[in-house]
């Protein structure tokens, strides 16, 4: 499955990357913000999942999920959004925009594992 992980923190990618090299046969693609983001989803419009973080420059992870939405191509593409807001009314902000899950930062490999199983409802 092609997985595209837009973070600003190479860190952060490298992280998220290597826990999902870990959990399956992902090829997973890197954007550096939510334009590049963009731009990589574009490039790769049969990925399987996107994940993003919310707090980016140039365009910030909610900007992007917003876009995603808006693209017919991409109404039904399953987000996942791992970001260090984690207040209530952050979380339904993220909801609304049409995130399908949220992991709040600093997370363990096992979070991770469990969200995207309860998204692509497949046990990884």
């Amino acid at each position: 499955m092609k997985i595209i992980v837009v973070d600003d923190s190479t860190t952060m990618r490298r992280i998220i990357k290597n826990t999902l090299a870990r959990i399956g046969d992902m090829e997973v693609y890197e954007g550096e913000n939510g334009i590049d983001g963009w731009n990589v989803l574009n490039q790769n419009a049969d990925a399987g999942m996107l994940i993003t973080d919310w707090n980016m420059p140039d365009m910030n992870g909610l900007e992007l999920v917003t876009k995603v939405r808006a693209d017919p191509r991409f109404e039904n593409l399953p987000i996942i959004m791992i970001t260090t807001e984690g207040g209530k009314a952050q979380v339904i902000t993220a909801l609304k925009a049409g995130v399908n899950n949220y992991i709040v930062k600093p997370f363990t490999p096992d979070v991770l594992r469990e969200k995207l199983s309860a998204v692509l409802g497949v046990s990884l």
